[in-house]
């Protein structure tokens, strides 16, 4: 989320640190090696598989044990066939050997004793593309039987389709699921919890609250009441009422990121969101980030987005994560977010400044690089948590950590194949530069032909200035309007915001973008802009970089420029938002007829969210 040549703190080291956090959860195989009990035959208990992920060359793949007799079950073995050039690389809660294109795979210790009913999960990463043949557990077929094949798992229903809504009520249907020994009911999820299970494709829901939003999937069980994945999700929204708790439906947008890192050192979880109050004065988040690369929406962070354990303590609701839940992570706690404050929309966000590099490959397939990113934000293990997709595309058609020459056309291909895959019903924005300079980043890409197929544009109008010119001259990183002596014309957000209206883009579809933190430098003895430097100011994190709750109290403003507070103290010079330039920034946004207002990035604020109060009230 940068406008300048210089990125900002928000990747380098943490996501790192996140890989090598997921890392270690996964025991590699030579590590396991005797850890496992011996097996003893069970006359009847089942073995299935589930390929979890797909990432082209590789895969993630899940057995389920499942006691299915009346006698406990005092250890297992799982045996199955892989065809050649598809092998197991690591796996957990299982000791997994081979030996040529056959695993085996043993009960850990601790998880080899089932009770009559229950069951038990392990998994491992693999590679290659085949699917487990000869399954035999115990000794038997998998399927609790002779000579039978296993018994799989039924797919995915249809995403559901809603009709008849109502103050308190909504019809449900959708297209039957398949499986290999016959579906018998399906469940009913409603914002991620069961409220219903069905013998048929039709479902009416009622006791709902007016005017209040929701979100519908189905799963569908077996004859041997096993579950498979859920459909996606529909969303639905009763009517009358007046939105329920939060502040509400509005079209005004107050939208702040969510950086999936930011559980790591910064120690900040969705749920600070509700302690500080936050929740309660935004309408949407966008989770940062997913990344691009292949051509392809993939993963930004495994562990943080979907396996991170949350204690009851860190929980939105109260309750630990269990060992053997479907979905944990970020993913599940913005889940039970939701489902408290029904008004809030969540959109992932795919590239940001680090991984914007990714975007060049992936717009020479448009259509391609819209169906993974739809194929990975519907997975059904989340659908229902997001609401929609930003692409964060920080220089189109010109330079930026990288030099991209996809064209003058670029915004356009690419927002035209997300609009057509993702449909009218989920929301479809995208994060741009702010950069008004003649013949600058604005100018290189259609973004006034691209906004008829975007709900809004996130104009980035901060980090205009910075300490990667580490000699000055100081100014403000946020500027909103011209000054004297302004180091760079165009580089303020009245600039762009101008430019982009003059292009085409309606005021309604640009939202104005806040920092919540502050650049700096060091070695300044002036106290207005435009004096020289030594370096970058130091940081908690990044020098010349500081968030707004530490910058309030370690350097207190004491000056405004361009409708931006600076501070000079001692030798430290620093510009960023307080609540009071907020608060001018957002009447100027009204002014405008802008759509409303997002900032970079929760963390930042105060535990009692001055800054997102501040948004808010600013936006009445």
């Amino acid at each position: 989320m940068s406008t300048s040549t210089q990125a900002p703190p928000r990747r380098t080291g943490l996501l790192a640190r996140a890989t090598a956090g997921a890392t270690a959860l996964l025991l590699p195989l030579a590590a396991m090696v005797g850890l496992a009990t011996p097996a003893q035959a069970a006359a009847s208990a089942t073995a299935t598989y589930t390929k979890v992920s797909d990432w082209g060359g590789g895969f993630e793949g899940k057995w389920t044990v499942k006691n299915t007799g009346t006698t406990a079950l005092n250890s297992w073995t799982v045996e199955w066939d892989f065809p050649s050039g598809t092998s197991v690389g690591s796996a957990w809660d299982a000791t997994v050997t081979g030996s040529g294109n056959h695993w085996t795979a043993k009960n850990l210790s601790w998880n080899g004793s089932l009770a009559p009913g229950a069951s038990v999960t392990f998994g491992f990463n693999g590679t290659g593309t085949g699917s487990p043949t000869g399954c035999k557990l115990n000794g038997e077929s998998c399927d609790g039987g002779p000579g039978q094949p296993g018994d799989n798992p039924p797919s995915a229903p249809g995403t559901p389709t809603a009709s008849d809504v109502t103050d308190t009520s909504v019809k449900l249907s959708w297209s039957a699921a398949t499986d290999d020994k016959g579906v018998k009911n399906y469940d009913v999820l409603r914002d991620g919890a069961k409220v219903a299970t069905v013998t048929g494709t039709t479902y009416a829901d009622s006791g709902l609250t007016a005017g209040t939003d929701y979100s519908y999937s189905v799963q569908a069980r077996d004859t041997a009441d096993q579950t498979g994945p859920a459909s996606g999700s529909v969303a639905v929204r009763t009517t009358g009422g007046d939105g329920g708790p939060g502040p509400g439906p509005s079209s005004t947008v107050k939208m702040g990121y969510f950086t999936n890192w930011g559980v790591y050192g910064r120690n900040y979880h969705v749920k600070n969101l509700v302690t500080s109050g936050t929740v309660n004065k935004i309408t949407h988040i966008n989770y940062a980030f997913g990344n691009v690369q292949g051509g392809k929406c993939t993963i930004g962070d495994a562990y943080a987005d979907y396996d991170k354990a949350y204690t009851a303590d860190q929980s939105v609701d109260g309750k630990a994560d269990t060992w053997d839940q479907p979905l944990r992570g970020n993913f599940n706690q913005l889940r039970k977010l939701k489902a408290q404050y029904p008004h809030i929309k969540v959109l992932w966000s795919f590239g940001g400044w680090t991984w914007s590099g990714g975007f060049g490959q992936a717009i020479q397939n448009p259509d391609a690089f819209a169906q993974s990113c739809y194929d990975l934000v519907e997975d059904p293990r989340w659908a229902d948590v997001f609401d929609g997709i930003d692409l964060d595309w920080e220089y189109p058609n010109a330079c930026g950590l990288t030099c991209d020459t996809s064209g003058q056309t670029a915004m356009s291909k690419m927002m035209k194949s997300m609009r057509a895959k993702f449909g009218a019903n989920n929301l479809v924005t995208a994060a741009i530069t702010a950069d008004a300079s003649a013949g600058g980043k604005i100018d290189a890409a259609d973004y006034g032909p691209a906004a008829q197929y975007v709900d809004w544009y996130n104009v980035m109008t901060y980090d205009f200035f910075g300490a990667w010119a580490a000699k000055g001259p100081t100014a403000p990183h946020s500027p909103l309007t011209t000054y004297p002596g302004i180091p760079q014309s165009g580089f303020t957000s009245a600039e762009a915001i101008a430019k982009l209206k003059a292009k085409g883009v309606p005021a309604k579809k640009l939202l104005l973008g806040i920092g919540f933190y502050g650049r700096g430098w060091t070695g300044v003895t002036q106290k207005e802009p435009g004096g020289t430097a030594t370096g970058p100011a130091g940081g908690t994190y990044e020098q010349g970089i500081e968030d707004y709750k530490v910058l309030k109290n370690t350097c207190p403003a004491n000056g405004t420029v361009a409708g931006t507070a600076y501070a000079h103290c001692g030798t430290n010079w620093w510009s960023y938002d307080t609540p009071a330039t907020v608060q001018s920034k957002m009447a100027w946004a009204k002014g405008q007829g802008l759509g409303g207002a997002f900032y970079w990035e929760f963390s930042g604020d105060t535990a009692n969210g001055e800054l997102a109060t501040a948004v808010h009230s600013g936006l009445q």
